[in-house]
């Protein structure tokens, strides 16, 4: 099991930077299947107020959300955004505080593992897991700095077993770069704010050897808009060029 993930580090690292999105699909889809979970998605954690004393979240904040497959009836990432509502809130979910357990170190949790049972006939997990066919869901947390973190989650039909949690884990452990790329694709490391959808868009083709113009010519807008989207990427990441751009992206980031 091990040499199949370690192919699947490799096939992951082929992937280029403007391919990070596809990238992330590939890592959730091969990971289901190693697992047995039917659905996967990542999401980009920041801590915004390190001194919230009165928040039992401590601060952090969801930027980013990205969904292996949709759930039935709702749009593309709109299940689990409502999810992230509700945690915006602060209306306090026992789930919630499952991943400010050892915040800050690399970590996992699991709604079998680590909820009581009484948790399984709540609300709060009836409609939104086991209305839509989940009846477990496994995390894998990777801290990129002291204010940032990588999570990833699969869901099952039926609970994990430990040796499904051991393989998540190992497979989560040995790619600390690609879960920095995938917080720098939307913004959520050195940029001030995340990215908008069409920033991203952007950020993707700056990656690649395409000028403004033909930036504009493959998202099908202005020139002028083109330029302004660029300026707009290029300040969120505090940099003037895209040889500052590219800087950002390949050199590691330290605490």
């Amino acid at each position: 099991m091990q040499e199949r993930i370690h192919i699947l580090w490799d096939t992951l690292s082929d992937f280029e930077a403007r391919q990070t999105e596809q990238a992330a699909t590939f890592l959730m889809q091969q990971l289901c299947a190693l697992s047995g979970a039917w659905n996967a998605t990542w999401a980009g954690a920041m801590r915004l107020d390190s001194s919230a004393r009165n928040d039992p979240l401590q601060g952090w904040r969801v930027g980013a959300v990205q969904a292996l497959l949709p759930v039935a009836s709702a749009p593309e990432e709109q299940h689990f955004r409502d999810i992230l509502k509700v945690w915006e809130k602060r209306e306090i979910d026992p789930s919630f505080l499952l991943p400010m357990r050892e915040v800050g170190t690399f970590r996992s949790y699991a709604f079998r593992r680590d909820l009581p049972a009484e948790w399984f006939t709540s609300a709060f997990y009836q409609r939104h897991y086991e209305s839509v066919g989940i009846r477990d869901a496994l995390f894998v947390a990777f801290p990129i700095n002291e204010d940032s973190e990588s999570h990833f989650g699969f869901y099952a039909r039926e609970p994990f077993s430990e040796a499904d949690g051991r393989r998540l884990v190992y497979a989560m452990r040995g790619i600390k770069w690609f879960h920095r790329r995938l917080m720098l694709s939307h913004g959520l490391l050195t940029a001030s704010t995340p990215l908008t959808p069409t920033e991203r868009r952007v950020l993707q083709l700056l990656l690649t050897e395409a000028s403004e113009k033909e930036i504009g010519r493959n998202m099908e807008i202005a020139p002028s808009t083109a330029h302004q989207h660029v300026s707009s990427v290029f300040r969120k990441f505090g940099v003037r060029s895209r040889a500052g751009l590219m800087s950002v992206w390949l050199n590691p980031l330290r605490r």
